[in-house]
């Protein structure tokens, strides 16, 4: 098989710094903030993952590519990185049933990428430096005109992102038939926490990220989800409102990543701009009330403030982040209501904390009763 010629490629760096490689996918110029994943398989869930939006993400696997794409194995209706840096893109892949190559996959959206970038030097001087935005570009390589470009990016620090991924229109998932119905606040949800819910009984009202809480309750829910997504959590006062509200309806209640930081929010807690974030499928979660150990997906560059937490009268830290200490779960003392800062319904990742869909399914059930 003979392979068309790469373009050369650059990545530059918010503080300056500049990596070379060729051109993955379309030719052209993205920016973003610069993430990287540690995640060794499930790159397309990746890709798809609306928690990702904005984000030029770093893929620390020496391959990426290999077995192709599916078109059953997504997160969205879209890829949502901005652009992807990896080691090596592979132009071909292996898997009998695959139906397109990463190449195609990326033509066919609109992404931007650069490939053979050492990833490894690249990954340790961003976890020295932290996040920063970056700039990809295949169609210029000029530096000083890059640098230009890249001024003009904002800071994922004050930015409000789940207007661009969520829903417009509300839809139903599941069986209406089922014995519960939940009401889903989509602030950028990820396909697989519908399919948790549906496949455990329940019938979904999926609702756009900024819809009034009258018209979720409207529908009668027996729970609320409070879904992840992209974007700075303090951004968004109007939709922490609507959850502080919620919380007075004493209506169960389960939040996952930005969900669960939008909840902490609206329960009297504060966040904050990480370093790097967590981004991944083995990072070590302890469940501070059973005293069990999970490994868990992650994907978050924002996190609840630990102090805010500590000792406040109606909240429960329950999840602990084993790498850095950082609060990884809460639960509401005074109204059914619990969030986790991590991903339990993976995709890619480990399924030790599906455990906690169970959880939500029983607190329905006993508010129920």
């Amino acid at each position: 098989m003979r392979f068309k010629e790469k373009a050369d490629a650059i990545l530059l760096l918010e503080d300056g710094t500049v990596f070379r490689g060729k051109s993955a996918g379309k030719v052209g110029t993205t920016t973003g903030e610069i993430a990287f994943n540690t995640g060794m398989t499930g790159y397309q869930e990746i890709f798809t993952d609306p928690s990702y939006y904005r984000q030029i993400l770093v893929m620390t696997p020496s391959h990426i590519g290999n077995y192709g794409t599916q078109a059953n194995e997504v997160e969205s209706d879209s890829v949502k990185i901005a652009g992807l840096v990896c080691k090596k893109f592979s132009d071909v892949h292996s898997r009998p049933s695959g139906d397109a190559t990463v190449q195609e996959y990326f033509e066919n959206n609109g992404i931007v990428g650069i490939s053979d970038v050492d990833t490894r030097a690249l990954v340790r001087y961003i976890r020295q430096a932290g996040a920063m935005n970056a700039i990809i570009s295949s169609e210029t390589l000029d530096v000083e005109e890059l640098k230009k470009q890249l001024k003009e990016v904002p800071s994922m620090e004050g930015l409000e992102l789940s207007s661009k991924v969520s829903t417009k229109e509300p839809f139903f998932m599941g069986n209406p038939d089922a014995e519960l119905k939940v009401s889903v606040m989509d602030y950028g949800v990820k396909l697989n926490i519908l399919r948790c819910l549906a496949d455990r009984g329940c019938y979904l009202k999926v609702f756009p990220y900024n819809t009034k809480l009258d018209e979720v309750l409207e529908w009668n829910p027996d729970g609320v989800m409070l879904s992840n997504g992209p974007g700075d959590p303090a951004a968004m006062p109007n939709e922490t409102a609507v959850v502080e509200e919620l919380m007075t309806k004493n209506v169960p209640t389960f939040g996952i990543c930005l969900g669960h930081q939008i909840l902490s929010i609206a329960s009297g807690l504060s966040t904050k701009k990480m370093f790097n974030g967590h981004r991944g499928i083995n990072h070590p979660v302890k469940n501070l009330v059973t005293g069990k150990g999970e490994i868990t997906s992650q994907n978050h560059g924002f996190v609840v403030d630990t102090d805010s937490a500590e000792g406040h009268s109606n909240v429960e830290i329950t999840h602990k982040h084993l790498n850095d200490d950082t609060l990884a779960g809460i639960k509401r003392t005074d109204v059914p209501a619990f969030s986790v800062q991590y991903h339990p319904e993976a995709s890619a990742g480990p399924h030790d904390s599906r455990y906690l869909f169970d959880d939500f399914i029983n607190l329905m059930k006993e508010h129920k009763a």
